[in-house]
């Protein structure tokens, strides 16, 4: 399999003696964030990481080649390629048979860590249960990987454009653990609050680790979801965001905007509505994920 999956260097050697690695995401610098958020962005989230003591392994697929841990040229591609495909379980194959370069979506993220060896994922928000799910049953394949693949992601909840109290429902559903990290509530990507509570709950990393080797002890199967606030500094307010997502919604019924087109298109458009706010405010919550999910690997580790 060595000219399908490819892991770096470093990344193999962290893993081979026993030294904390974190996942790290490719769609929000190909999807998720504008030139030149996007390479800045994730060039911060590796420092970060590297700043407490893991290595990075951020997770692309290119040229039909899925690439744990990249370097400075395959960041470019992503940020600045053409046609740079964006991937989940269900085309994750076929993108490697036909030779696409594709980002990974927190799904093909997870598949690929999981085969790597990696245990710890850092991101910023979940794909989760659309908005009128009732008339498109459009429900992201994130919240199913959860429930099959044992990575934990820490994040800052759902995406505040989705359905949060569907996507809650969801989860418990499937079984996956939606655990606070020093919040009792739910946190709402760009916001902190989102008035849903959190049946688990923890203050530090150390007791989210004992909660993680405790399922994979009992053998349950799945991930876990470790939610963190975003910074206080960064956080903005439920009331604004919802404002800026119903007009971003009316903006994409009205172009027709479905499927895998349309979180980059609602992201896009509620950064505009907000004058760069909710750009700023992405950034800084990927960040400090990328910090958390170090600390927490450093502790699986130990």
């Amino acid at each position: 399999m060595s000219e399908l999956f490819a892991v770096a260097a470093e990344v193999a050697d962290a893993l081979a003696t026993n030294r904390p690695v974190v996942a790290l995401e490719s769609t929000l610098i190909s999807h998720g964030l504008p030139a030149p958020a996007n390479l800045e962005c994730a060039r911060s989230a590796e420092a970060q990481i590297r700043a407490e003591g893991a290595i990075p392994a951020t997770i692309a697929v290119i040229h039909g080649r899925v690439r744990v841990g990249l370097d400075e040229t395959d960041l470019n591609q992503l940020a600045h390629g053409d046609n740079i495909a964006k991937l989940s379980r269900n085309d994750l194959a076929s993108a490697c048979a036909n030779g696409v370069s594709g980002a990974t979506t927190v799904a093909a993220t997870m598949i690929c860590a999981r085969r790597a060896g990696i245990d710890v994922f850092a991101t910023g928000g979940l794909g989760g249960v659309h908005r009128g799910w009732q008339q498109t049953l459009d429900i992201s394949a994130d919240l199913y990987e959860l429930a099959r693949t044992p990575v934990t992601v820490v994040c800052s909840g759902a995406k505040s454009l989705l359905d949060l109290p569907a996507t809650t429902e969801v989860l418990e559903s499937l079984g996956v653990p939606l655990i606070g990290l020093g919040t009792t509530e739910l946190p709402a990507f760009y916001s902190q609050d989102s008035g849903l509570a959190l049946q688990q709950s923890v203050d530090h990393v150390e007791e989210a680790v004992q909660i993680i080797r405790i399922r994979r002890g009992l053998e349950m199967g799945g991930g876990e979801v470790l939610a963190v606030p975003p910074p206080e500094g960064a956080a903005l307010a439920t009331e604004k965001i919802e404002r800026w997502t119903a007009r971003a919604l009316q903006d994409a019924a009205k172009a027709n905007i479905t499927g895998k087109a349309l979180t980059p298109f609602l992201l896009g458009r509620i950064a505009e509505l907000s004058e760069g706010l909710t750009l700023k405010a992405n950034v800084a919550l990927i960040q400090h994920n990328a910090r958390v999910a170090a600390r927490l690997a450093s502790a699986l580790c130990a």
